[in-house]
């Protein structure tokens, strides 16, 4: 039986509370289905792997664009949902605010902020602007329930600016500003992750690890994280296996498929028959 939208919530709220759970991010309709049927607990979206879905770079699409994906991934599956929501999708902490309302609406049980600002010559918001945009946003979600959960980010270490001391000033502000969960893309040494998740304690600290890592659920449990996103790495993965085979064709006039899923698979998954399998 489909859960309301107040079940999904409470429960990513429950995963929160303790243990480490891992929340992949599918980019399209097919790939959240196929991760729901994969046991996974919760699924978050990620920004750059529905940009590229739609022939656009990363930060490349509209909020209008956004919200009809979000309410896409929302129906497509039971499981709760984070949305990716970029920086708000404007420029100031009330458009931020009206952004945020529009986002809840579509049944997401979370979603982010972060404090980019997309120019390379300044990428991080000065952290007074960036705390008023996370009331704004806290302001918002409140003002229609409070039970979607906010998650401050703090974009330091994939914008250029590796300054730990800085992420972890801002991940402060951003909880006392009203954030429940803090994230800081980009931070992957164990020493920074020790660092961030006892500076953000008792609130729970997302650690994205979308790159080869060493570092296992276990590792990530040890050391406090709470969940643990992948960010645009699947939609990555995908890409490859794509680029490779169509390569080969190109280049080489060869047919090399051998990391193709079984078109069986793939119907079984999505609830075709294998007699209903077209080419």
């Amino acid at each position: 039986m489909p859960r309301t939208v107040s079940e999904k919530r409470a429960q990513f709220r429950s995963l929160h509370a303790q243990g480490c759970f891992v929340l992949p991010n599918p980019w399209d309709i097919g790939s959240a289905k196929m991760l729901a049927s994969m046991g996974f607990k919760a699924l978050a979206t990620t920004s750059a792997g529905f940009a590229w879905a739609q022939g656009r770079r990363d930060n490349g699409v509209t909020r209008d664009m956004v919200l009809a994906h979000l309410r896409d991934i929302v129906s497509a599956t039971d499981l709760p949902v984070n949305a990716d929501f970029e920086g708000g999708f404007a420029s100031t902490p009330p458009g931020v605010a009206e952004s945020v309302r529009m986002a809840v609406e579509t049944g997401v049980a979370g979603l982010s902020i972060e404090d980019s600002t997309g120019d390379p010559s300044a990428p991080l918001r000065d952290i007074d602007d960036a705390v008023a945009r996370i009331r704004a946003a806290r302001s918002a979600i409140d003002e229609l329930g409070g039970d979607t959960l906010l998650v401050g980010r703090a974009e330091n270490f994939i914008v250029g600016r590796p300054d730990l001391d800085d992420t972890i000033a801002r991940l402060e502000a951003y909880s006392e500003a009203g954030a429940d969960c803090l994230y800081a893309p980009g931070v992957r040494t164990r020493e920074q992750i020790t660092a961030v998740v006892a500076a953000v304690a008792p609130k729970p600290f997302n650690l994205l690890i979308g790159w080869p890592s060493e570092i296992t659920l276990q590792d990530a449990a040890a050391m406090g994280v709470r969940r643990i996103s992948v960010g645009g790495a699947l939609a990555r993965a995908a890409w490859g296996g794509f680029l490779r085979a169509a390569r080969a064709i190109a280049s080489d006039g060869r047919f090399e498929f051998a990391d193709a899923a079984p078109g069986n698979e793939l119907n079984g998954v999505f609830g075709l028959t294998a007699g209903d399998e077209r080419a």
